[in-house]
């Protein structure tokens, strides 16, 4: 749902507006996980979570997840009165700070926080022993696919169609959520003919971490959906030349592979470094088929087959 068409309620009795930040702070750490409770869905006003939506805003959030959207259509007026109530006052009594959580003092036992940590980085994706080759990525299997259509993952849950692969190339923290919990969208995912691995941006201007550990996540959760038996297609993407290494690593050969250029067409710039990529991908990869979603700028893809697949916007798809 778009946050625009939420309408806050005018007479909430709880102004808490200084913890935002801290709780825009824990929805970028750890993903929103809190329901927004909704009446109405013509005027869509809160009745609970006032607080995670404007933390949302903060983050520049355009959208509120489905599954994060709770109705109570259902209540009266005078239940809805209380419900509110009632969630203003579940927030007292407990101190906390920052994410460190510790309601009534209860002691949490040794090594919570490491295993905190290890569900944060998603260490049982795959081992250190799986990784291969210099910058320890996770490989990916040959696969050969041609899914008749590619739906966003932003779709997924209204979708009656079954028979189109999934993507995720519309915004990153659209699928955040797939990486804070993976074992949540795994059913989901198995419905559909095939899921090509996240889309987490590597931007040129990122600093060389932050890309190399966005590669990461993308071909973790690529490696274990393999190893949960999902038909999964290696997303090959770069940003410039000194990219090159790390982003083809553990990537197949000879395999059907995806390949995007959504945003990219309008930029000079963009289109050459994406062009020359796409040469050493070619090069490097040697794919048998490229499942292409948005424009070819032109581009000479050899002896592939290429599956082109177009990039409908938001609202139509």
């Amino acid at each position: 749902m778009r946050i625009g068409d939420i309408i806050p309620y005018e007479r909430n009795a709880r102004d808490n507006s200084k913890s935002i930040p801290a709780i825009a702070k824990s929805i970028e750490e750890f993903g929103l996980h809190g329901q927004i409770v909704l009446r109405s869905h013509e005027n869509p006003e809160i009745v609970a979570g006032h607080h995670r939506v404007e933390a949302c805003k903060l983050l520049g959030w355009t959208d509120i997840p489905d599954e994060n959207i709770d109705w109570c259509d259902d209540l009266t007026d005078d239940q809805v009165k209380a419900f509110r109530l009632a969630d203003n006052r579940t927030g007292e009594g407990g101190k906390w700070s920052r994410f460190n959580f510790d309601f009534k003092g209860k002691a949490r036992p040794y090594g919570a926080e490491r295993m905190r940590g290890n569900n944060e980085w998603h260490l049982d994706l795959c081992q250190r022993s799986d990784c291969k080759g210099r910058y320890e990525l996770p490989p990916l299997q040959p696969v050969d696919a041609c899914p008749p259509d590619l739906i966003s993952f932003n779709f997924c849950k209204s979708a009656k169609d079954f028979s189109p692969g999934v993507h995720f190339c519309i915004d990153d923290y659209q699928f955040e959520r797939v990486w804070k919990r993976p074992d949540a969208y795994l059913g989901l995912l198995r419905r559909f003919d095939c899921v090509v691995c996240p889309d987490f941006s590597v931007y040129t201007n990122m600093p060389y971490p932050m890309k190399l550990w966005n590669i990461y996540r993308s071909r973790a959760l690529g490696y274990w959906w393999q190893k949960e038996g999902l038909r999964v297609i290696p997303n090959v993407t770069f940003s410039d030349e000194g990219s090159y290494g790390y982003c083809f690593s553990g990537l197949p050969k000879r395999s059907t592979i995806f390949f995007s250029t959504v945003g990219v067409a309008r930029d000079k710039e963009a289109r050459e470094l994406c062009i020359k990529g796409m040469g050493k991908m070619m090069k490097t990869l040697n794919p048998s088929r490229v499942l292409l979603l948005g424009s070819d700028l032109g581009f000479d893809f050899g002896k592939a087959e290429v599956a082109s697949y177009s990039p409908k916007s938001f609202r139509e798809e």
